[in-house]
């Protein structure tokens, strides 16, 4: 910003404001009063600013509230900021005031500066709140555009980067359907399961977030617009709320509707704190996969060795040649990042006292980064990690021939005790449980190769003569 200045002046009195910058004073004020973090609310949320603004002015002009030149006005400069074409005009901290209300009076400002410089509204000066703000709150819009960009974000980018994941180990689930391996439990080795198995319960998980994702969404989209102060819909027409949904609908192509019950809408964000829940269980779920992936990868030489990660970078900056699995380090922790944002919105939710919830920034910025998070992190476990995934196959032969595990399947024909003594016998002299069972068993080499054939044992069921 330019170090020149101007004056402004807001109900408080006048203050000075970079000379080039499209805000006002009520902006100025919160740029002083806030620096907390430098951390500014994200780029998703100014553009459900955007998309609120624009809506409302558009169903103000339709009630004939607004002179048309004026709205038009205001609709093309709140859709330069929904597309971020001014983000550097949105300089004030996540750690504001909880209402948001600084972040607001920003848009408005901003809004009204652009329209008035287009010389779209006509003789007309267009005012932050008599009419950029008409028909809403701080109270309202805040929340709103909580619900909206974390709506959209999770419509349009987490929930695709989700479906990328599944199918790609889906794909690669189907290209190692026979492909048996040694199970664990406990980290100990157990009984035997397919690659396509291992790699199904992964997308189980997924496809189960996925599920829990959309469900929460249907409570999402429901918006508090036109309750303006405190859920009363004071100074708003009746009819605002419902029409600024459908219009909100038709700008971003996602369904909103709006909220039967205004003051649940201001007074507790429990539709956000789902869906960080959502997140949170999302987030879970990666990092046991990212960790599978990592215990499966390990070694290359004196670990499990059962897959190799594609080598993307050098691992060390002393030891020559080591290669590790970066992809899945940075899945965990951002996964951590956003178990720890969900604790954060846990707590900002409960911030409400009576009509109004009091840390609308924090929950927004929490929710919309944890959003972007798990996005990019899924995509690149998608594209780096399990596309190029390899499956070090005579290693894992060898590790399930010499299993003494697999001795479970003859449980129901010698019992549990002479197959644990077999076991025991195979570990103890690392041979082939096979071979130790043709010795001890009583059963014949041919019979042995048919109960303890590890691929039949992947499909469940008695294995008895």
């Amino acid at each position: 910003m330019s170090k020149s200045v101007r004056i402004e002046h807001d109900s408080m009195g006048e203050l000075q404001v970079p000379e080039d910058a499209l805000w006002g004073a009520q902006t100025q004020r919160a740029v002083e009063n806030f620096p907390v973090s430098g951390q500014r609310m994200p780029r998703a949320f100014i553009r459900a600013l955007g998309l609120v603004k624009a809506g409302a002015a558009e169903v103000n002009a339709e009630l004939g509230l607004l002179p048309k030149g004026v709205a038009r006005a205001i609709r093309a400069a709140a859709l330069e900021v929904a597309a971020g074409d001014h983000d550097a005009h949105f300089p004030i901290d996540v750690y504001q005031t909880g209402s948001g209300t600084s972040s607001n009076m920003n848009a408005n400002e901003v809004i009204a500066s652009l329209a008035n410089g287009s010389g779209k509204a006509g003789k007309t000066r267009v005012h932050p709140n008599d009419h950029v703000n008409l028909g809403q709150s701080s109270n309202d819009v805040i929340p709103t555009a909580i619900r909206v960009s974390a709506q959209l974000q999770t419509v349009q980018t987490l929930l695709p980067a989700l479906k990328h994941l599944r199918k790609t180990i889906d794909k690669r689930a189907r290209s190692l359907g026979k492909v048996v391996k040694t199970g664990r439990t406990h980290l100990m080795d157990a009984m035997p399961l397919t690659f396509a198995q291992e790699f199904g319960a992964w997308s189980a998980q997924l496809e189960s977030a996925q599920g829990r994702i959309e469900d929460a969404l249907k409570r999402l989209r429901r918006l508090p617009l036109g309750g303006t102060a405190i859920g009363t819909g004071i100074n708003a027409d009746p009819r605002f709320g419902g029409k600024a949904a459908r219009a909100l609908s038709a700008l971003s192509g996602v369904k909103f509707e709006s909220a039967a019950n205004k003051f649940e809408g201001l007074a507790a964000q429990d539709d956000a704190v789902e869906l960080s829940g959502q997140l949170n269980a999302l987030a879970v779920a990666l990092i046991k996969i990212a960790n599978d992936l990592r215990w499966m990868n390990a070694g290359p030489l004196a670990g499990l060795g059962e897959v190799e990660l594609p080598a993307l970078q050098p691992g060390s900056s002393i030891m020559p040649g080591k290669v590790n699995p970066v992809i899945p380090e940075a899945t965990v922790m951002a996964a951590a990042q956003v178990i720890g944002h969900h604790t954060a919105i846990t707590v900002a939710g409960q911030t409400g006292n009576f009509q109004l919830n009091v840390a609308l920034p924090l929950i927004a910025a929490n929710l919309l980064d944890g959003i972007q998070l798990l996005s990019s992190v899924m995509n690149l476990l998608a594209d780096k990690v399990f596309a190029g995934l390899v499956v070090k196959q005579e290693r894992v032969r060898e590790a399930l021939a010499r299993n003494p595990i697999l001795v479970t399947a003859l449980n129901p024909i010698i019992g549990y005790e002479k197959a644990a003594a077999i076991a025991k016998r195979a570990y103890a002299e690392q041979r082939p449980v096979l071979d130790v069972a043709c010795e001890d068993s009583g059963l014949s080499e041919a019979e042995l190769k048919r109960l303890l054939d590890p691929a039949a044992l992947t499909r469940g069921g008695i294995h008895d003569s």
